[in-house]
Parts: structure tokens; C-alpha cells; sequence
């Protein structure tokens, strides 16, 4: 049960990966290439502490919870695969998926 717990950490490491990724890549010239690769990451860092996070300054339940964390991971499986990155994108959305259900299954929300 706590592997499912370190998977789900590190899935949200690496959305924020793919948001930085997907900036650098879709950027055009180095300033919108940075602004884009530091800028989408940070949105996800507000309002995942926001909303997402265990400790959200406005926590969200049930079906918005989960309709919010669908949005914010569906966008980094979108970034990847529109950057090219089309096995990485499947592999993600994959494993998305074990750890949602992993969580229901062992009541880890």
C-alpha cells in the first residue's frame, strides 16, 4: 500500500516534468521557450496546493476532486504525446490509471 502511495508522488513529479517539457518544446525563441518550460509547471504547483494537495487551501471532495486530478493529469499525458513523446504518453496514462484504482482499492484517498 505505501509503493501505490510513492508511485502516486511520483506521477506528480513527473506531471510537473511533462508540463516543463511540453513549455520548452512548444516555446518559440529562448524567452517564450523559458517562460512556458517554468510557467505551466508553476501553474500546476498553485493550483495543485490549492485544490489537489491533501493540504489544499480549498480542498476539494469527491467528484470535483477526482474531475479536478482527471484535468490536471489528462493535460500531462496530452503534453507528452503532442511533444512527441508517444510511448512515454501511454506509459504514463497507464500507470495513472493502476495507481486510481489502487487508490480506491485500498482507500487511500
Amino acid at each position: 500500500m505505501v509503493l501505490n502511495l510513492v508511485l502516486r508522488f511520483l506521477l506528480e513529479i513527473c506531471v510537473l516534468m511533462a508540463y516543463g517539457y511540453w513549455g520548452i518544446q512548444t516555446g518559440k525563441g529562448i524567452f517564450f521557450k523559458l517562460l512556458l518550460g517554468v510557467g505551466a509547471p508553476a501553474l500546476f504547483v498553485v493550483l495543485w496546493s490549492m485544490f489537489g494537495s491533501p493540504k489544499a487551501t480549498f480542498p476539494l471532495s469527491g467528484i470535483s476532486h477526482f474531475m479536478f486530478e482527471f484535468v490536471i493529469f489528462s493535460l500531462a499525458v496530452i503534453a507528452l504525446y503532442a511533444t512527441g513523446q508517444t510511448k512515454l504518453a501511454y506509459v504514463f496514462a497507464i500507470l495513472i490509471i493502476i495507481n486510481q484504482i489502487l487508490l480506491s482499492v485500498f482507500h487511500q484517498r
